[in-house]
């Protein structure tokens, strides 16, 4: 059974585990929706797909371009700390 204090350090790690993760795609995201929005309110095109492609692309840009570090990342968090939960080691 998992004491409180290590179920909170596990929920803890893997929050911040999938902010890691996470970061990339979401920064790209929002560079990407900013510089589009600035794009169109400077030029008053207000076309849906302007915003939508270029942001999917850059979206899948990234995560081809990190998902070996996001592969990594979740691999770790998982042997350092979710297998020795479900092992039963302390």
């Amino acid at each position: 059974m998992m004491s409180e204090a290590q179920f909170y350090d596990t929920m803890r790690s893997g929050l911040w585990t999938a902010l890691v993760v996470s970061g990339p795609i979401l920064t790209v995201a929002l560079v990407t929706g900013l510089t589009i929005g600035l794009f169109q309110a400077l030029t008053s095109i207000q076309e849906m797909t302007l915003t939508f492609v270029p942001k999917l692309a850059a979206i899948v840009a990234t995560f081809w371009m990190s998902m070996g570090f996001m592969s990594e990342e979740l691999i770790s968090h998982f042997q350092s700390s979710i297998i020795p939960i479900i092992a039963g080691a302390p």
